[in-house]
């Protein structure tokens, strides 16, 4: 049955709101150690899945404002929540953390800008691998069989998350000042 697009009350933000509410729980399961675990690595597949399962409910029963607003809320909650504990527990170098949240924090703010003004920024493609990378450098830091034993996996993740941060956030600029119409630069 089709959704509203002004409608709070979906299955698909039911699951974005539980995504957003056991973001806590998961920062709190990841391990003091570098060595993972199996209930932070299950909680952490599990959150993750839902990102899929909420957005396959939205596409096919409509999408929702609320829904556009709650799930890269969630996203960005769930993901750099996780990095930044994996920082807090010298699993994670800072920097390239840091770097990820600025591109996260820049392109959220321009989001907002544009979408004052109407205009729909969807997320591109380089964006979406972007979300994976950074999903798998988490998971694979706190999966048990390779938290220690194969930290170059998780890293590679983790620098390929941060090259795609810059790339897809420079892709959004670019369209964007492509798409302006001549003269708007002039002061």
């Amino acid at each position: 049955m089709p959704v509203e697009p002004g409608a709070l009350a979906t299955w698909a933000n039911a699951i974005t709101a539980g995504r957003l509410l056991l973001s806590p729980l998961m920062f709190w399961a990841i391990p003091e150690h570098d060595r993972g675990s199996w209930i932070s690595f299950v909680l952490w597949f599990v959150l993750c899945g839902s990102d899929g399962i909420d957005g396959f409910i939205a596409r096919r029963h409509g999408t929702t404002r609320s829904g556009a607003f709650l799930d890269p809320l969630a996203d960005k909650v769930l993901v750099l929540g996780a990095m930044f504990t994996l920082v807090g527990r010298e699993v994670f170098w800072l920097v390239p953390v840091v770097i990820i949240t600025a591109r996260e924090l820049i392109v959220s703010t321009y989001r907002s800008v544009i979408g004052s003004k109407g205009v729909s920024m969807p997320a591109s493609r380089m964006a979406k691998y972007k979300t994976l990378f950074q999903q798998l450098a988490v998971g694979f830091a706190l999966l048990p069989l390779t938290a220690l034993r194969a930290t170059w996996l998780w890293n590679a993740f983790l620098w390929g998350a941060v090259v795609l941060a810059v790339y897809s956030g420079a892709q959004y600029f670019l369209r964007a000042r492509m798409a302006e119409p001549e003269g708007a630069h002039a002061v």
